[in-house]
């Protein structure tokens, strides 16, 4: 049954329990802290959604940072991968500020929601497959809540890439098939149920994995941003 509006899902995203490996690690994490922080609070839970309840892009990432999200409570925020996204969405025009590095610097974004598959922290940033399918209902109820405005997904990383063709699918929405491979800049167009036109594009995740090797560079995030204000 899904849950009819952002505040109320973010509720019950922020009260689940259903994972013990994931609740375990995540509370572990905020009690064991890391050196650099061990002077906050950290916020420990599930992390919900940011940004605009009628946005018109939306960002798909994998799970929260363990010293980042579930330190401070908002996804993408206090940790290097933050540090790219919010940079590149700035640039684009859709975030205030540059950078996110807490619930209450100011940030706010344009037209814009970011969420995550997984809503956990995960040990080693790796959700085993029944922590995700646990969480799907949350992406999925979230998705469908933001598709009378949404007309551009963007996925962060391949499991974002694989969970949103899924939800759409799932939802009856006409999509290419075979489902088309996962790179950065790989994107599939469709029309709608309700007959809006939609994109959905694909970019390596901001990990620290990809830009400390320069597989994803910050001329790379900002040509898919570009390609989003396009469309």
């Amino acid at each position: 049954m899904l849950i009819k509006s952002l505040p109320l899902l973010d509720k019950a995203i922020i009260n689940c329990k259903a994972c013990p490996r994931l609740v375990a690690w995540r509370e572990e994490v905020a009690v064991v802290k890391r050196k650099a922080y061990a002077d906050e609070k950290y916020w420990g839970k599930p992390v919900p959604g940011f940004g605009s309840a009628d946005a018109r892009f939306v960002i798909l990432g994998l799970a929260p940072g363990a010293h980042g999200a579930n330190r401070t409570g908002r996804v993408f925020t206090g940790d290097s991968s933050g540090d790219w996204l919010y940079r590149a969405l700035h640039k684009a025009g859709l975030a205030k500020i540059a950078t996110s590095t807490s619930r209450d610097d100011g940030q706010e974004l344009i037209d814009t929601r970011i969420l995550c598959a997984v809503r956990c922290a995960p040990p080693d940033n790796k959700p085993s497959t029944e922590e995700k399918a646990e969480c799907a209902p949350f992406f999925h109820n979230e998705i469908s809540l933001l598709m009378p405005t949404a007309r551009v997904f963007i996925a962060l990383g391949n499991l974002a890439w694989t969970q949103i063709f899924s939800t759409l699918t799932e939802m009856g929405e006409i999509l290419p098939k075979p489902r088309p491979k996962f790179s950065h800049g790989a994107f599939y167009s469709f029309v709608g149920s309700d007959g809006e036109k939609r994109l959905v594009l694909a970019s390596y995740h901001p990990s620290q994995q990809n830009t400390f090797t320069g597989k994803l560079t910050e001329k790379m995030l900002d040509q898919v941003m570009k390609k989003a204000l396009k469309f």
